[in-house]
Order: structure tokens, then C-alpha cells, then sequence
């Protein structure tokens, strides 16, 4: 049966796959269809054909899974930041735990079982931290929203069900504020307009909160005004922070900060901990999952007081700190320096001693610390970004062979990618899936390994 754009078939979701989508065959051809749930028969529109592979568009579910509900968000297809809100809750969690197995059982040699994925007890509102784009409509009138999956078309949105609710409010006021004084808003085609993204932060055990104006400009008309606006509307705004971006540049914020109000930072509890949040720092942003992650991570670490441990992209060193009371010493390291900052700010605040974090590339400082400085961890936490790491890290953590590691990961891909270069001297002892991004195709992942016993 030939397989053609624009044609139409009735097909069996005979599995989701790694971003959640449907997966069905057309005489043996995969085809991938999002929003539809294993086990359900759907009539669909090919919309893309490649050499191995298609994409189609449900046009109707013939047959609909018991998993199936009613999606509480009018936007979520087109805004892509929660692509199973069409499933129910206790569902998405299994699906995380059969995407992560299947790459799993694809990639590594030893066939791990991968645990069942921890959830959370109210999967809602969750993000401490939103990123706004400002923009037009077809109107020409001043709007927020998030951008519209895979495009910088921006849609207003009334109400996210991942989003702080404090948050979306005082955005939706600073919007106000903007239209009632007819202050400039960005316009990406041309690079004009003043005010491009409303950026917040908020400690959820804290209830402390940053606001962010992202400006392609110096100043805001009328700035003393919005933040005794501000304060007077929301007494639970700490700092209130113009951030200077004139690039033409997709990255949200500039390198300049200028405190309107406070002292350019939040706090929030981890923890037994208090960790000082900044603009340009990274914190995770569903610190009740993280709180959840760190612990599994330390406790499957077995850390004792003659461990010397390396923290790999440490951030504002949470997980640094979380260790260091079990460790001889925790060497941090981060490429950016505002974050190391804040690591260094956060020990000494949580009276922490044993800790020391390093500004740098992790490939080039782990080769120092290991080769110069002939500092050998027994530990090494491992929590990268999306790509993994880097080939020179992983050769330097096979000649050092560290008695055990600790990856945590945000992408299923690459981590066992790296896991695959590493399992030929390391048992891995654990896979345990964190929901992290409720109702998104995203799934957090701790694994715990232990270098393998050669007779």
C-alpha cells in the first residue's frame, strides 16, 4: 500500500513512543500520530512522508482508550509545553517508564529494568518559573502567551495548568501596566519595541517572588510607577529586576541586570536547606520533585565522611550542598559564573564548609582537577544538560573509575547514549524515572551506578 501525503487510513496505535506521540504500521511503515494512546483505532491524514518513517494527523478516534480524557487546556496542542494532557495522569507515568525502558533495551547491552516512574501527588501548577513573550496580535494590541509549538507565534493564554498561578497574575498586570502607558512592545522582524519578555521566579516553600522585565532598551517609561504598582498589588515580590537584552537573539535574557527593587534575589527551601535564586541562575523548576530526585540521588550514592565527591554542572549547587554533609569534601562545577556565585553564597549561608565550587567548562576543569591537580573523587553526581556528556568527560571518568556515580538526566537520549559507555565497567544498579514536567512528553531520570568488581 503506497503511502502518500494527503491520503487517508484508519490505523492501530500499537504503541507511544518517546515523546509520547502514537506509533502504527501501514504495511510494515511506522507512522507517528500524535495525541493518540496505545490501543486506540483512529482515522488519519499523512501529513509528512520520509524514507522510513511518516507523520500523520488524527481526523477521528474510531476507537478511544479507557486512558482517554477530556483535555482541561484549549491550547495545549499548539503551545506544545504539555502534550498528554489527553491522558490520564496515572497513565502518563507509565508511559515515561515503557519510553525510558525501550531505549533501554534498544541501547545497553545489560537489559536494566527500569523502575516505575515517581509522580506527584498534585500534578498542577507546579512551575516556579514562567518566561512570557511579549508581542501583538493580528490586532496590533499588546499580548503574552507562549509561543506556539515549534513557531515564535505567540498565544495568549488565560490559564496554565503548569504554570505558578501567582505567576500568570502579576505577568497579566505588568501587561496591563504596558498597554494602559502605551509602552513599546518587541517586534522580532524588525528588532524595534521596548519590553520583549515578562519573566518570574517563585520560592514555593518561600512564597518569595522575582519579577523580570527583559528590555530591548535602557529604560521603561514610567518605571518608578510600575514598581509602586507592583509592590502595592503583590506584597510577595522580593526584587523586582530590568534585564538589558538588545541582541537579535532567540536566548530570553541579556548579561545585564538592574535592580529596581531588592536585592536582585529570591530564596527558596530544599530541603533543610535555603538556596539564594538569581536572575540568570538555574534552579529546577519543580522544586517539590527535585527535593525527591536529590534525595534518591544522595541516598543511592551511599556517600561516607571519606568520600571526596565531583558535582558536575552543579548549578547554584543544591545537590552540592544536599551531599556535603555525608562527604570528606564536594568539588562543584559549573560554566556559569552567576550560578557559582550563588553555590558559594548558598554553602556558606547553609554554614557548609567542606564544599568548593569551580567556574568553567566541566570537559576542561574535571581534566585539570583529575590531570594537574591529581584530585581522584569516589564519587562523581553527574546532572547535565540535554546533550549529555561530552566524549573527554567520559574518557576522564573511565581512567579515574570513581567506586560509584550518580547520573541524573533530562533526556532519556543521550543518557543512555552515555550509560551504553560506561556499563562495560559499571553495574548499573538503578533507573528510576522522576516526573518532573507533569503531562509533557519531559521525564527526569536518577541512575545509580557501581564500578564492578574485576576477579
Amino acid at each position: 500500500m503506497e503511502i502518500e501525503k494527503n491520503k487517508e487510513f484508519i490505523v492501530d496505535i500499537i504503541d507511544n513512543g518517546f515523546e509520547g506521540e502514537g506509533i502504527a504500521k501501514i504495511d510494515n511503515f511506522t507512522v507517528f500520530v500524535p495525541n493518540c494512546i496505545k490501543g486506540e483505532k483512529v482515522k488519519i491524514l499523512i501529513v509528512k512522508v520520509l524514507k522510513s518513517y511518516a507523520y500523520g494527523k488524527v481526523l477521528e478516534i474510531i476507537e478511544k482508550s479507557e486512558y482517554r480524557k477530556k483535555p482541561d487546556c484549549l491550547t495545549y496542542k499548539r503551545c506544545g509545553g504539555c502534550d498528554l494532557r489527553h491522558v490520564e495522569y496515572v497513565k502518563t507515568l507509565e508511559m515515561k517508564q515503557n519510553a525510558v525502558q525501550s531505549l533501554v533495551n534498544k541501547t545497553l547491552k545489560n537489559k536494566v529494568g527500569v523502575e516505575e516512574t515517581l509522580g506527584m501527588e498534585y500534578p498542577y501548577f507546579y512551575r516556579n518559573k514562567a518566561q512570557y513573550p511579549v508581542g501583538k496580535d493580528k490586532n496590533s494590541n499588546p499580548v503574552i502567551g507562549v509561543f506556539a509549538n515549534r513557531t515564535h507565534e505567540i498565544i495568549p493564554i488565560e490559564e496554565c495548568f503548569i504554570q505558578n498561578k501567582q505567576s500568570q497574575i502579576l505577568a497579566k498586570f505588568v501587561l496591563d501596566f504596558i498597554k494602559k502607558n502605551n509602552i513599546t512592545v518587541y517586534d522580532e522582524n524588525t528588532g524595534k519595541g521596548l519590553v520583549r519578555h515578562i519573566v518570574t521566579k517563585v520560592g514555593v516553600k518561600t512564597n518569595e517572588i522575582m519579577l523580570i522585565i527583559v528590555i530591548n532598551g535602557q529604560n521603561i517609561p514610567k518605571e518608578n510607577e510600575l514598581v509602586k504598582a507592583v509592590l502595592k498589588e503583590f506584597q510577595n515580590v522580593k526584587t523586582i529586576v530590568k534585564n538589558i537584552n538588545r541582541k537579535n537573539t532567540n536566548v530570553i535574557m541579556g548579561d545585564k541586570n538592574i535592580n529596581l527593587y531588592g536585592n536582585g534575589f529570591i530564596e527558596d527551601i530544599l530541603g533543610d536547606y535555603r538556596f539564594k535564586i538569581s536572575p540568570l541562575s538555574f534552579y529546577q523548576v519543580n522544586p517539590i520533585q527535585a527535593e525527591n530526585l536529590y534525595n534518591i540521588g544522595v541516598r543511592k550514592a551511599n556517600i561516607t565522611k571519606d568520600d571526596i565527591v565531583f558535582d558536575l554542572y552543579c548549578g547554584i549547587g543544591t545537590i552540592s550542598i544536599f551531599m556535603a554533609k555525608y562527604a570528606k569534601k564536594v568539588y562543584g562545577i559549573e560554566i556559569v559564573e552567576e550560578a557559582v556565585k550563588d553555590a558559594k553564597e548558598n554553602a556558606e549561608f547553609n554554614n557548609i564548609d567542606n564544599t568548593e565550587f569551580i567556574s568553567g567548562d566541566v570537559e576542561s576543569v574535571l581534566d585539570d582537577l583529575i590531570n594537574n591537580k591529581r584530585i581522584i573523587p569516589d564519587v562523581i553526581m553527574i546532572d547535565p544538560p540535554r546533550k549529555g556528556l561530552d566524549n573527554k568527560s567520559v574518557e576522564n571518568i573511565l581512567k579515574i573509575s570513581p567506586k560509584k556515580i550518580v547520573y541524573i538526566s533530562c533526556n532519556p537520549a543521550s543518557l543512555v547514549r552515555d550509560l551504553a559507555k560506561l556499563e562495560e565497567i559499571y553495574d548499573i544498579k538503578m533507573i528510576k524515572p522522576v516526573d518532573m514536567f507533569p503531562f509533557s512528553k519531559h521525564v527526569e531520570c536518577v541512575v545509580a551506578m557501581k564500578l564492578r568488581e574485576i576477579l
